[in-house]
C-alpha cells in the first residue's frame, strides 16, 4: 500500500476566495516531490471546516481528527501573520492536544508512528520561528519529525510580494522541498513497518 499524506493548508481564505493561496502552491510542490516516491497526498484548507477552539477531540461537526490518524505523513503549511503560524494552524494543533491522554494498550499516543513535517511561506520575518514552534507542538502531541522537514520561503519584510507572485520558484526552495520529501517518506516507510515499542517492551 502506498504511504499517505495529509497536508493541511492553514491560509486564512476559504476555497471559494478569488486571490491565490501561496501556501497552497508550497503544498502543491511538496505534493509534486512525495508522489514521485509513490505518496498520495489529500489537502485540506482547514478555513474551509469548522474547526472549533478546544482540546478534545469531539467538539462537533466540522473535525479532522480521522483524516489526520488515517495518514502515515501530516504535513502542516501555514503563512505568517503578525511573526506567527495562522491562527487556523493554532486552532488545528491545540484540537491535537487530545493525543496526549488517547493512548492504546501498550500508553503509545494514537499519533505514534506517523510522521510531520513543515511548509511556511509570508513576506515577513519568522520562517525559522513558525517551523520551532510547529515543530515542538507536533512531537508533542506524538508525532515524528524526520530531518530537514522543513520547506519554507519569505520575501522582503513589509514588502508585497507573495510567494504565488514568482514566475520562478528559487533554487534553494526546491532543495528544500525535495530533502523534505525524501526525508520525510523514508522515515514514514520505516515507521510503518515497524511502530515505536510501547509500555512494558
Amino acid at each position: 500500500m502506498p504511504l499517505k499524506a495529509l497536508a493541511l493548508n492553514a491560509t486564512l481564505k476559504t476555497s471559494d476566495a478569488k486571490d491565490a493561496s501561496s501556501t497552497d502552491r508550497m503544498i502543491g510542490l511538496i505534493d509534486k516531490a512525495m508522489s514521485a516516491h509513490g505518496v498520495v497526498t489529500e489537502v485540506l484548507r482547514l478555513a474551509d471546516f469548522n474547526v472549533k477552539p478546544g482540546v478534545t477531540s469531539d467538539e462537533g461537526a466540522g473535525d479532522i481528527r480521522a483524516k489526520v490518524l488515517s495518514a502515515d505523513i501530516l504535513l502542516m503549511a501555514t503563512p505568517i501573520w503578525l511573526g506567527q503560524p495562522s491562527s487556523v494552524c493554532k486552532r488545528a494543533l491545540e484540537r491535537m492536544d487530545a493525543f496526549l491522554e488517547e493512548t492504546d494498550d501498550q500508553g503509545r499516543m494514537v499519533s505514534y508512528g506517523r510522521v510531520a513535517a513543515v511548509a511556511v511561506v509570508g513576506n515577513e520575518d519568522g520562517a525559522h520561528h513558525v517551523s520551532a514552534e510547529l515543530f515542538q507542538a507536533l512531537n508533542d502531541v506524538g508525532f515524528t519529525i524526520p530531518a530537514n522537514a522543513v520547506a519554507y520561503w519569505v520575501g522582503e519584510a513589509m514588502g508585497s510580494t507573495n510567494f504565488v507572485d514568482l514566475d520562478k520558484v528559487p533554487k534553494v526552495v526546491t532543495k528544500a522541498v525535495d530533502m523534505l520529501a525524501r526525508n520525510t517518506v523514508h522515515l514514514a516507510g520505516l515507521l510503518k513497518a515497524k511502530q515505536y515499542p510501547g509500555e512494558g517492551s
